[in-house]
């Protein structure tokens, strides 16, 4: 007869948890609270009688010998199992749940028979061990939960056996993907021959999410206890996520991952969902309000690369009695636009157009930013204008500030437009291109620019004359050749834009302060050396005068530029590819509407908090992109070439050394340099051990160059 027993004596059949199971045995001896035990597998331990479960029998007659005593244990196993298995466990919660806070065992068991046996009992023990979500076990009896905790604890429980399954599928599939993305291996396929070594898709798409959400944040803690247990034993590289990725095929080689850390989204599809919206901001450009606006009868030309579709400025300068006058138009998107919408959430979250070798990424919907707002010739856009005058001396006075309809006469490319100054210059034949009917206002702006840089040197202005390369990338975009070369140099057509563009922005600056009008400013309040004041091409002074500047910041403080040698100094020439640029020209035409500010200055400093990680997630991405593909172009070109170079600082330890062709800086041991290196000495260098996504490159060797 089996029953349940109240203490344990020999031959007694026991029940107790070891390594999270519950472990079936029979009682041989008994002294003091401390039991003998045999187990199914005919070996014997020790246990406190204190860790038996508190379900006691059957008791057996004693004299059995050891093999009746397995195969009774056995027996007794299989039993309970089997009915453990079709315990039901929802129904008995259920029932239990506002009846009772806790129960023993056999009172769950006899909800469903009468007089249940010990094997019974015990199964219903088993089951309501393992449901954790729904029962806790507080010996003697069984805690049941309440339906809101049950509901916690079984996602709890999903969410830890996620974690296991992750865990042991995992670990593997990422050591073999490691092992593909060091070449040592070939991935095998997904099915058929070599794919055991592949995880279940449900496990693999959780792979996946976790190896996308550390490469976009890598200082993330959501999967931290995840991450250690996958990646445990693989090397500690800081883009390993990546890697993963790319080996398994989720990413194309050379991805962009700068792009996922600042959660901006490439192409041209990211507003779609905003259609509606966006066609309606379009259609406003040409609508009553823009229609209703006076319009500006200025031939207005913009000057701009070849490849610029976002044409946000153009200029007109004329002549008067005692300097030069200059009237900026500039695109203007803040007419209509509505702040705190669901499309200017979204340009928020975007911060910047981003100018990269592989395509341009466009801070507004290209419709808008390139087409219904963007100052294309011979049509009327919405335009925000400045005027100002310029004595002979550089200096400008107050500015006026307008909004009208503009009609472009041309856009032009640099490198029309400084032909035609080359050859004013030259006093020779103007060349047969687009910018030569507008040669006389060429001339007027390039006077205008030098009053104007004459005078900001003049008053400390720090300019760095720094040739920037351009990156091309040529071939399929999984494998590209990498192009790096010095652009075509436009020096004077770049210096007239570059000047009226501060201009405005520093005239702008000054309304705005004594109109008491808060906008966003960027500031560089340091001060500089006099000598430090002028124009610098050599890169070991330019590396020197840098050292004395301090990173710009975006304010709504008007401080001093020190760089700019201004007191003040307004961003808002390019509302169509920055946003503190289109929040500035908002505040401006609001001011014209009401003689009052959009924002007050609280309302701009809130707006900051969340502008700035924004801004410098895009600068990441501005940075270091075009930095990796020099990096490639390097490795590309092979560890033989000796490379021009000019030593721009250098201590008993290391020698940095600026490579102006590519617009690079490299660093290498003393050592390796002549014992007369100094700053300012030409050298070559030979490169290699070239790691493009390491941002790492090595001088092997260095020599003084002829």
């Amino acid at each position: 007869m089996s029953e349940c027993v109240r203490y344990p004596a020999p031959g007694c059949v026991v029940e107790y948890m070891e390594g999270n199971a519950v472990q079936i045995a029979m009682v041989t001896e008994e002294a003091g609270g401390r039991l003998r035990l045999l187990l199914p597998n005919r070996r014997e331990t020790r246990l406190n009688a204190s860790r038996l479960l508190p379900w006691l029998g059957p008791q057996q007659a004693a004299g059995l010998s050891r093999e009746e005593a397995v195969r009774l244990l056995e027996t007794h196993r299989e039993t309970r199992e089997a009915a453990a298995a079709a315990v039901p466990l929802m129904d008995a919660w259920e029932l239990a749940q506002g009846e009772v806070e806790s129960a023993p065992a056999p009172w769950f068991a006899e909800l469903f028979a009468s007089a249940p046996d010990v094997d019974a009992v015990a199964a219903w023990g088993r089951a309501l061990l393992a449901c954790k979500s729904h029962f806790r076990f507080q010996p003697p009896e069984f805690q049941v939960f309440s339906a809101e905790m049950a509901e916690k604890r079984a996602a709890e429980e999903t969410a830890r056996q996620e974690r296991e399954a992750l865990m042991a599928g995992g670990a593997a599939f990422f050591r073999l993907l490691w092992d593909v993305a060091c070449k040592k291996r070939v991935l095998p396929p997904a099915t058929g021959p070599g794919s055991e070594d592949w995880p279940d898709p449900h496990v693999a798409r959780r792979l996946e999410e976790t190896l996308r959400a550390r490469m976009a944040d890598p200082e993330t803690q959501e999967h931290e206890a995840l991450w250690r247990g996958l990646s445990k034993g693989l090397p500690d590289v800081p883009h390993l996520p990546l890697q993963l990725l790319m080996a398994w095929g989720k990413l194309p080689p050379h991805y962009n991952f700068w792009l996922d850390r600042a959660d901006y989204a490439p192409g041209d599809t990211w507003w779609e969902p905003l259609t509606n919206e966006v066609q309606a901001l379009g259609l406003a450009a040409t609508g009553p309000e823009a229609a209703a606006l006076p319009h500006c009868p200025l031939p207005f030309m913009s000057i701009d690369s070849a490849s610029t579709r976002d044409v946000d400025d153009a200029f007109y300068v004329r002549a008067t009695d005692d300097g030069l006058e200059l009237t900026l138009a500039l695109a203007c998107p803040a007419l209509c636009w509505e702040f705190g919408g669901p499309l200017d959430r979204l340009v928020l979250h975007r911060g910047s157009s981003i100018y990269l070798p592989e395509g341009d990424c466009h801070m507004l919907p290209q419709c808008l930013g390139t087409g219904a707002y963007s100052l294309q010739a011979g049509e009327d856009r919405p335009a925000f204008c400045v005027r100002v005058r310029v004595d002979a001396n550089g200096s400008y006075g107050p500015c006026e500030i307008f909004t009208a309809r503009a009609r472009l006469a041309a856009n032009l490319h640099y490198e029309d437009c400084q032909a035609v100054l080359d050859a004013q210059a030259a006093q020779t034949p103007l060349p047969d291109n687009a910018a030569a009917p507008f040669a006389d206002q060429l001339a007027l702006g390039l006077d205008l620019a030098r009053r104007r840089q004459a005078a900001r040197i003049a008053a400390g202005a720090v300019i760095m004359d720094r040739p920037e390369p351009v990156i091309h990338l040529h071939g399929p975009a999984t494998d590209p050749q990498v192009e790096v070369a010095l652009d075509y140099h436009a020096p004077d057509a770049q210096l007239l834009v570059a000047e009226m563009m501060i201009l405005a922005s520093a005239a702008v600056a000054e309304l705005a302060q004594k109109a008491g009008l808060p906008l966003l400013h960027r500031t560089q309040d340091v001060a500089l050396p006099k000598e430090y004041a002028g124009v610098w091409t050599a890169p070991a002074d330019m590396t020197r005068v840098m050292r004395a500047l301090t990173p710009s910041a975006l304010e709504v403080q008007p401080r001093p530029h020190a760089a700019l040698g201004l007191p003040r100094y307004t961003p808002m020439t390019s509302p169509l590819r920055r946003y503190p640029d289109l929040v500035n020209e908002a505040q401006l035409v609001h001011f014209l509407r009401t003689g009052g500010p959009r924002w007050d200055t609280e309302a701009l400093a809130a707006l900051l908090q969340t502008l700035h990680p924004v801004l410098d997630a895009v600068g990441q991405v501005q940075r270091f992109r075009p930095r990796y593909w020099k990096l490639l172009y390097f490795r590309q070109q092979g560890d033989k070439i000796w490379w021009p170079g000019v030593i721009t600082e250098e201590n008993d330890v290391m020698v940095s050394v600026s490579l102006p062709e590519q617009g690079m800086f490299v660093r290498g041991k003393r050592r390796l340099f002549d014992e007369r290196a100094c700053p300012g000495m030409a050298v070559r260098l030979r490169l290699g051990k070239v790691q493009p996504l390491y941002n790492e490159m090595q001088i092997l060797e260095a020599m003084t160059a002829e």
